[in-house]
Formats: structure tokens, C-alpha cells, sequence
């Protein structure tokens, strides 16, 4: 029996496997080798409607704030002291005229001491004329020498006497008609009541406070300035507050104050407002005077994007791409704002969707 070494083995076939390789080379199935792909075009981000800049003649505002207060505020009290308060006729937010009655006081106290002042204005009436007719007499007797001149004096005396007491008697009466009508606390003024302290069965007091009117039911909003914008602003300028609510309100300038705060460097404006339900006295509003108007570079609002502390907007850059472009941004009105700076002139802008897009980013323009 031949025994084989592996060395052997494997020159004996070596032969076999080279012609098995050189066939499998020959063979038709063999396929060609894979071309490289085609690159392929990135796929828009956002299909996007463009603007351009527009230039409106906006106005030049001047912004501040301020509280919003009564235009003048009366304290309305008794003027009589120590009679109880017999009924109340209004409450607070009641709109009252000139001379409507408030609250009464008793006036029964009131009304027997003018009462007393008559019977003795009266009594005082008689004894006049009977001095009168006195002296009148005594006068014509003294003509005839009837009379002593000392005699037609002391008539005459008598007379003027009893004149003076009758007109003392007629001022207490009329104190005493005065006081009755005083139980009556009535409104100096057209307005609105503002507060109430006055009750029903309290005593009054003098200088004691029972109602608050506010003149005329007229508001002010008493806006600060800086001392370096007190110059802008005058009387006459239109103002635009916002209320708490978002209302815009619009007054007028009355006045400006021809001082400013030491402590704030602060001027107050004072602005008178329309009678409206949006403000009330004691609250706090924003708003702006205006001062002029300017041209302004405008872009809608949906067109700026804010990241990170600074305004962007996404401009077009070719046919198909956009650039992110840092713009600085002024005033605004309504759905537009001004751009300061950092615009092109004549470019196309991203109007909405911006906030989807990133520097660079591929869009479809949308067909306007």
C-alpha cells in the first residue's frame, strides 16, 4: 500500500484547480462591473410664498407710561354738624347732575329753629311799624310844637331801634332756612361717584368726607416722560394708551408739566380721554404720543423670525435657496414692522414659514 504526503496531494491537483479558474473566467454568465450612481438633488425643505420690502409713511410715536386718574375729584361733606344721616340716594358708579340730592340729613332739629326765627321776625314786624307810626306822630306833632325836640328824638331812636332788631331777626331766619336747606347734601357738579362713606343713622361731623364725584366723569391718563423727549411732546398731540383689556384708547394732550421728578428724571403729560369703559381711575396703561410721520422700510411680522435675542429673516438667494440675514427692527404697526437695518434693497423675502427654515435650506417658491 502507497502512502502519499500531503505536500504531494496538493501539487497533484494544483493542475486541476487552474483549469477550473481559467473556465470560470470564459464563462458568458459573468456580469460587468457596477457604474457609479448618479448624485442625487436634496429635496426642498418648505414650499414658501415670497414679499418684498415695502416703504409706507408711518408715524413717529414716542412710547410712556403712566396711571390713569380723575381729572379733578371733589370731596363732597356735610355742612352742618351733628345731625344723623337720615338716607342715602346714591352708590358708587352712580352718574348724578348738578344739584341732584345725595343724602338726607334730619332736619326736624333744623326745621323748629327756623320755625322760632319766623314767629320772631314777626314779632319784630310789629313792634317796627308801631315805632314807625310812633315816630311819624311824634315828627308831625313836633311841627305843630306840640312836641319837645328831646321828645321827637327819643321817638325817632325808638324807630331805628326796633328797624335794627327786625333786620337781626330776618338774618336768623334766613341762617335758620340756610341750615334747613343744608340737610340736603347735593352734587356741586355733573359726574360720577367714586366712593361712598356715608351711612344711614351716623352722626356729621364737620369736615368729614361723604361722597367722592368725579367732575364730569372726566378721565386723565398722567403719562412720564424722560426729561430728554419732555421737549417733543405738546399740547394738542394725539396719544394712544392701551388698556389692561387691549383696547387702544386715543386722548389728546392738555398740558405738560413744567417740572420734572429730581428722583426719576421723569415729566408727567397729561392727557385728557373720551368718556369709554375700557379705563378706570387708579389703573396703569402704556401708550405712545405721536409725533409726526416718517417713511419706513416695512416687512410683514411673519417674516422675521427672533432666535436667540436677535431678529432673522430668510432672504432668497438663486432660484432655490435662502439665506438667514440679520436685520435690526424699528417700529411697528398692526401686522407690519420696520426694518432698520441689515435689508438689501430689491431682494425677495420668506414671508411665512420661516421659523421652519435654517440657513442654507433648499424651498419651492410658491406661485404668487
Amino acid at each position: 500500500m502507497t502512502i502519499h504526503s500531503p505536500g504531494a496531494l496538493l501539487a497533484s491537483r494544483l493542475p486541476l484547480v487552474l483549469v477550473l479558474a481559467f473556465l470560470a473566467g470564459c464563462s458568458g454568465d459573468s456580469k460587468p462591473a457596477a457604474e457609479p450612481k448618479a448624485a442625487v438633488a436634496p429635496r426642498p425643505a418648505l414650499t414658501v410664498r415670497l414679499t418684498t420690502p415695502q416703504t409706507l409713511d408711518w408715524p413717529q410715536s414716542l412710547p410712556a407710561n403712566g396711571n390713569v386718574v380723575a381729572w379733578q375729584e371733589a370731596v363732597i361733606g356735610p355742612e352742618i354738624a351733628n345731625y344723623r344721616i337720615t338716607e342715602i340716594r346714591v352708590q358708587v358708579g352712580d352718574t348724578v347732575k348738578k344739584g341732584q340730592v345725595l343724602a338726607r340729613i334730619a332736619d326736624d332739629t333744623v326745621a323748629s329753629e327756623q320755625a322760632e326765627a319766623k314767629a320772631a321776625v314777626a314779632e319784630l314786624e310789629a313792634s317796627a311799624a308801631e315805632a314807625k307810626a310812633n315816630a311819624e306822630r311824634a315828627r308831625d306833632l313836633r311841627e305843630k310844637g306840640f312836641y319837645s325836640a328831646q321828645l321827637n328824638t327819643q321817638y325817632q331812636t325808638a324807630l331805628h331801634t326796633a328797624q335794627a332788631r327786625l333786620a337781626a331777626g330776618q338774618a336768623r331766619l334766613q341762617a335758620a332756612s340756610l341750615r334747613l336747606g343744608k340737610t340736603a347734601v347735593l352734587a356741586p357738579d355733573d359726574g360720577v361717584i367714586s366712593a361712598r362713606s356715608a351711612t344711614v343713622g351716623s352722626l356729621t361731623q364737620s369736615g368729614q368726607e361723604l361722597f367722592r364725584l368725579i367732575r364730569g366723569g372726566r378721565l386723565e391718563w398722567r403719562a412720564e416722560v424722560p426729561s430728554a423727549d419732555l421737549a417733543r411732546v405738546r399740547p394738542g398731540m394725539p396719544a394712544t394708551l392701551t388698556s389692561p383689556a387691549g383696547q387702544p384708547v386715543t386722548g389728546k394732550v392738555r398740558a405738560v408739566a413744567p417740572s420734572v421728578d429730581p428722583q426719576t428724571r421723569n415729566g408727567l403729560v397729561y392727557v385728557d380721554l373720551p368718556p369709554t369703559a375700557a379705563v378706570r381711575a387708579g389703573m396703569f396703561a402704556r401708550g405712545e404720543f405721536e409725533l409726526g410721520r416718517s417713511p419706513a422700510v416695512t416687512l410683514p411680522q411673519t417674516a422675521v423670525v427672533l432666535r436667540e435675542g436677535f431678529a432673522y429673516l430668510f432672504r432668497l438667494e438663486g432660484e432655490d435657496r435662502v439665506v438667514q440675514t440679520k436685520v435690526t427692527l424699528g417700529r411697528r404697526n398692526g401686522e407690519r414692522v420696520e426694518v432698520l437695518s441689515g435689508l438689501p434693497a430689491g431682494v425677495r423675502v420668506v414671508e411665512s414659514g420661516a421659523g421652519f427654515l435654517a440657513d442654507g435650506d433648499a424651498v419651492k417658491v410658491a406661485a404668487q
